[in-house]
């Protein structure tokens, strides 16, 4: 590696750090100083207040990273090059021969390096610390009551509903799961005090606990309801052993998290988990995960894309103003991520087909980065 690819680099990641512990410190203790209350209550029952701050910000910073690490980039960059025109390097390398691209390579080739590592822990680091990013401020043990809006398992036709769910337990209070006509022998419900989701284990499908039913009456006596071969409804008449008389299982693929967490769970989700989630009959996705799949695809290049659409603009401009370079910034920034979202909006209403919402945007901007980088490293 030559000098002058070390001392950008190092140019480079100094901007990006700084950049990147001012936003995060900033919102850290914005967010910090609002939900100070919360903080203090919680520590009171589970330790130390530093412990709790320090634990829930490392989870956060790596998610605000993979929100922002893009953006970061771009302004690095442009930081990077603007600082070197300011102090007459940038002259002096083009007199000795070193054409612009050849200057700026090693940014690009960090920033891509940096686009890479974001999906891949957008992939694989963020879906295992899901329950972490999913933590609200407001409610740090999960203790507090959420509505709980009603969702079909498509694959049984039962209507899963209650009045509120508790994310600490995975539980829902006063669950009145609504059977299809095929199985309406004992009614049209289920009614209980509580449910509590099962993932499966040790031979047992995954769904509801139900306990403390109050409909139907009877229900020890009764036996178990089925769809096809497939036990849906299970009853202690059948399974003595791990039911009490008033309990009953409802065998779901549909997940707590899947069922409560909404938009969260796919924020925080691989691309494999959302396409899992697409080929399972009991989940009706929307174009929404279609569109987010297609996304997570493409977001290295969008990054690389708006990379390559900031740097030209000062690299032609041979501009020593930070602050106009700043601005310029903004201004990008804020005309490109308005294109992708709208792009993707358009994806979500179906008034575009999920594979071209997402590819749309860098169908317009990839031609235009590249003829603004070919004017710019002549």
């Amino acid at each position: 590696m030559k000098i002058i690819d070390r001392y950008l680099l190092r140019q480079f990641v100094h901007v990006w750090v700084i950049c990147f512990l001012s936003l995060t410190g900033l919102y850290f203790v914005l967010d910090t100083f609002s939900h100070l209350d919360e903080f203090l209550r919680y520590a009171e029952k589970q330790g130390s207040l530093m412990k709790l701050v320090g634990q829930l910000y490392f989870y956060r910073s790596i998610g605000f990273f993979e929100r922002i690490s893009g953006v970061m980039s771009l302004i690095a960059a442009m930081f990077t090059v603007t600082w070197i025109q300011r102090h007459n390097e940038l002259v002096a390398l083009m007199a000795a021969g070193v054409p612009r691209a050849r200057v700026v390579k090693p940014v690009i080739v960090a920033c891509i390096a940096i686009a890479l590592a974001t999906a891949a822990g957008r992939e694989l680091v963020i879906p295992r610390m899901r329950e972490e990013l999913s933590r609200d401020s407001r409610d740090l043990t999960g203790e507090q009551a959420r509505t709980f809006r009603p969702r079909y398992d498509n694959q049984t036709s039962i209507l899963l509903r209650g009045s509120q769910t508790f994310a600490n337990e995975k539980r829902i209070e006063s669950p009145s799961f609504l059977l299809p006509p095929e199985m309406a022998q004992w009614g049209t419900q289920l009614s209980a005090a509580n449910a509590f989701y099962q993932p499966p284990r040790d031979g047992h499908p995954g769904g509801y606990l139900l306990k403390g039913v109050t409909e139907p009456s009877n229900l020890a006596s009764r036996a178990s309801l089925a769809l096809g071969d497939k036990r849906v409804v299970i009853t202690p008449h059948d399974e003595p052993s791990w039911l009490a008389p008033d309990e009953c299982f409802v065998t779901s693929d549909v997940t707590f998290e899947q069922l409560t967490s909404g938009q969260q769970w796919r924020q925080f989700s691989s691309a494999a988990e959302m396409i899992a989630g697409l080929h399972n009959p009991s989940l009706d996705f929307g174009p929404d995960v279609r569109v987010a799949i297609h996304v997570r695809v493409v977001q290295p290049l969008i990054d690389v894309t708006l990379l390559f659409l900031g740097l030209p603009l000062v690299l032609s401009r041979e501009s020593r103003n930070v602050f106009l370079s700043i601005g310029m910034c903004v201004v990008l920034v804020s005309v490109y991520s308005l294109t992708v979202l709208s792009c993707q909006y358009l994806g979500t209403v179906y008034m575009l087909s999920p594979a071209l919402s997402a590819w749309l945007p860098l169908m317009v901007y990839i031609p235009i980065a590249v003829a603004m980088f070919e004017q710019a490293r002549r």
